[in-house]
């Protein structure tokens, strides 16, 4: 039991640490990918006063703004594209489903690579080796 939630919390930090060694710009363009699969709409950024407001919402976030009564979700990239993503309510929901899903596939993916370090042989490479 232990050894599964050491397994387990080993996966988790894995996951953080290798999320966290992407650059913004490859963050950047897997946000992208996802919010265009959900039917976000790309606005280019044409002029000057749209980039300045470009710069005023938070980068690679989704935020939820409110536009003749209709609830939207901006997401602001100003690092691989320049652009906005915008989506409605349906958008958002698709959005989160496919993070959840690609979630779920990290989340095997390491725990397929795990199973093949467990059943690693290290006998075969003699006796003396250390225990990290």
């Amino acid at each position: 039991m232990i050894r599964k939630w050491a397994a387990l919390l080993s996966a988790l930090s894995a996951s953080v640490l290798i999320a966290g060694c992407a650059t913004p710009m490859e963050r950047a363009n897997q946000q992208n990918d996802l919010l265009a699969a959900a039917g976000f709409h790309i606005v280019p950024v044409t002029t000057e006063q749209q980039r300045l407001q470009l710069q005023t919402l938070p980068p690679n976030r989704v935020v939820q703004k409110v536009k003749d009564g209709k609830v939207l979700f901006v997401y602001a990239d100003p690092y691989a594209c320049g652009c906005l993503y915008i989506g409605d309510e349906t958008a958002w929901d698709r959005y989160k489903r496919e993070q959840l899903r690609q979630n779920f596939i990290d989340q095997e993916r390491m725990n397929a690579e795990m199973n093949e370090n467990a059943a690693w042989n290290w006998n075969m490479w003699g006796p003396g080796w250390p225990v990290y």
